[in-house]
């Protein structure tokens, strides 16, 4: 059986090729651009990872990745953040809240691909 990530990305073109290259490494992918919708959606998908943009509108990925981690059906469920922003500390904030690794965007294909299947192994 596919392994499920949710694809939380609020832009297109980011969120397209994501789970472009997910669907094409044998992954069941569900695309959400809101960030209001990830907690409904990920319920409703049960994913075995989440994929989280970290800048969306309305709603910080940080809080969402602390929201996930709170939440009894998805805390173990783990999450791979995904920022533009590699600041210093943004690292450390992004681990603080929950995420089980991060990559910085521009995101290249084979470390995307290598830092999702690890995290399912």
């Amino acid at each position: 059986m596919a392994k499920r990530v949710l694809v939380v990305e609020d832009n297109d073109l980011n969120r397209k090729l994501f789970c472009d290259v997910l669907k094409a490494g044998g992954f069941e992918v569900e695309p959400v651009a809101d960030g209001d919708l990830v907690l409904n959606a990920a319920r409703a998908f049960a994913p075995d990872l989440v994929l989280m943009d970290i800048q969306l509108p309305n709603v910080s990925g940080l809080d969402l990745i602390a929201a996930i981690k709170r939440d009894q059906a998805l805390a173990d469920v783990p999450v791979l953040a995904v920022t533009a922003y590699a600041g210093k500390g943004d690292e450390e904030r992004i681990r603080e809240a929950g995420a089980a690794d991060y990559l910085s965007k521009p995101v290249s294909i084979g470390p995307f691909l290598a830092a999702v299947k690890r995290l399912l192994d």
